[in-house]
């Protein structure tokens, strides 16, 4: 594509997925409120009204008309439109009367498995057939976690879908600068849906992404991922996308090992369906922050990851190992801060 054809395009489905995700989240705000398709508060949840879900779907919307608007550019991303679209439909279904935990890992990992057949997985093993095992197996975590660590993060107003904003642009500019146009445009369209629905999730009359927004939205953060060429060096391309996806991969291996070590869970079903005050933007709050002042913190550690990623791409498997590292120690001195603050509010240590 030429280069002034792709920044119109980018722009305009930008605009477009923006625009339609602005003018239908009242829209689907009104009928989730008529339909009883409302977030009830109770012990483990913050909010203290009955909120309208389904606000995921507006983003949805929104990226789907932006698509259409250049459909051929972006043909090659129909498997993971058709599975995030399956993904988006076990979600709204699971907003409006439940789903077991099971059902929707099942959902998940042949989602997964889809797009593994389809030719997109993470490849760094031996072409073997212990390799590709490996390699099925690693993508499906891939997937799943991903997918899942994005709903738990859907727990403060703006937290997920802002996070994903911020994701999407680091993905976007390495998509750019690595000439990945067509890929580009997709990220940018639903960086335009989020975008569109992100003042709807501040407002006193709001709504949430709900269970169908919030895995849609970590879903495709992992397929992008897992369809992108990030580098040739297999360090450098995992790298890439684990610091981008840095916070929710820390906030479910932060709240997972606490859960385990605690009693809380002791199965995959129990850790899916477990729900509670527990993540690390709870922890934040609970250490003094303000929710707000919570949201934004993590924020600029997405986004400071994010510009480590970039930085990254295209560099050497060295620079990409010390990037990792850095990321880890910060993020590891972030859990120890935590815990320690819970325990002297808890009383366990002396102040």
């Amino acid at each position: 594509m030429m280069l002034n054809r792709v920044l119109f395009q980018a722009a305009l489905m930008f605009l477009v997925a923006l625009a339609i995700s602005f003018c239908a989240t009242p829209f689907i705000r009104t009928i989730s409120i008529r339909l009883n398709i409302l977030d009830l508060p109770n012990r483990r949840k913050i909010h203290k009204d009955a909120t309208p879900l389904l606000g995921g779907l507006a983003i949805y919307l929104g990226v789907i008309i932006a698509l259409l608007l250049n459909l051929k550019d972006v043909r090659f991303l129909m498997p993971l439109l058709a599975t995030a679209t399956v993904i988006l439909i076990v979600g709204v279904i699971n907003d409006i009367r439940g789903l077991s935990t099971q059902t929707r890992l099942i959902s998940q990992t042949l989602c997964a498995l889809i797009l593994i057949v389809t030719g997109h997985h993470i490849d760094f093993l031996p072409n073997n057939l212990w390799g590709d095992m490996g390699e099925v197996l690693v993508t499906i975590i891939w997937v799943v976690g991903i997918t899942n660590a994005f709903n738990y993060l859907d727990g403060m107003d703006g937290l997920a879908a802002g996070s994903a904003v911020l994701n999407l642009f680091c993905f976007s500019a390495i998509l750019y600068n690595s000439g990945q146009f067509s890929l580009m445009l997709f990220a940018l369209a639903l960086m335009g849906g989020c975008l569109g629905f992100l003042p709807y999730n501040f407002k006193r009359d709001k709504i949430f992404l709900g269970d169908a927004g919030s895995t849609f939205l970590g879903y495709v953060l992992a397929g992008v991922a897992l369809v992108g060429n990030w580098a040739s060096d297999d360090i450098v391309k995992i790298s890439i996308p684990v610091l981008i996806m840095g916070v929710p991969i820390f906030d479910m291996i932060f709240t997972t090992i606490l859960r385990i070590r605690d009693g809380k869970v002791k199965t995959v079903q129990e850790w899916l369906a477990f729900a509670g005050k527990d993540h690390f933007h709870h922890s934040l709050v609970d250490l003094g922050l303000p929710t707000r002042g919570a949201v934004v913190l993590i924020y600029l550690i997405t986004f400071s990851l994010g510009i480590s990623a970039i930085m990254v791409s295209g560099g050497r498997a060295r620079d990409a190992f010390l990037s990792l590292l850095q990321a880890g120690i910060t993020l590891w001195v972030l859990a120890v801060l935590i815990v320690i603050g819970k325990r002297r509010r808890s009383g366990w240590s002396k102040p």
